[in-house]
């Protein structure tokens, strides 16, 4: 298995969700009303799964890497493209954590801020994820041997073994200074 398998498997769990934001913003449109806890746990997956699982491991590991190798101009402004996209998302997710918090509180007129925030999310991710498939992860690969390939691929996974752990450790330290 390469490496860049575990970040296309873990590209396809995010279009799931993606297909289901984008059935919530239908729901919204004609229900005029929108579950908080729903924006609650899809915050929740793009932060810890999206962001923290999966662009941790591009941003640690991948890029970390490759920002070793004498990158072709192309590939090298690629990725840090891609790493601007994080960025946005990240944005994009904090806005909607923001609207989602004043619907909450009863500002109906959030519910409009929540359907952007979750639209934009809608159509970044499928984009982004293409350029990733298509078309870094494959030129990605021509700068490791077998060798570094397998060593990155473990990390992977030493990386995921970790992040459980790391999730509930701030669940914990955040509750100890209240």
């Amino acid at each position: 298995m390469q490496a860049r398998a575990p970040l296309m498997t873990e590209h396809r769990l995010i279009e799931r969700m993606i297909a289901i934001i984008k059935r919530t913003l239908s729901q919204i449109e004609k229900e005029e009303k929108v579950d908080p806890v729903f924006i609650d746990t899809t915050v929740d997956f793009i932060r810890i799964y999206a962001d923290r699982i999966h662009h941790g491991k591009e941003e640690d590991i991948l890029f970390r890497d490759l920002n070793e190798k004498e990158l072709s101009e192309e590939d090298r402004r690629l990725m840090n493209e891609l790493i601007e996209e994080h960025v946005i998302g990240r944005k994009i997710t904090m806005e909607l954590v923001n609207a989602n918090s004043r619907y909450r509180n009863g500002e109906e007129t959030a519910l409009a801020e929540i359907a952007s925030n979750l639209t934009s999310l809608a159509a970044f991710y499928p984009k982004h994820i293409e350029k990733e498939d298509k078309i870094f992860f494959p030129a990605a690969r021509g700068y490791f041997s077998e060798e570094q390939d397998h060593a990155m691929l473990n990390e992977f996974w030493e990386f995921d073994r970790k992040m459980i752990h790391e999730k509930y450790i701030s669940v914990v330290e955040a509750y100890e200074i209240k």
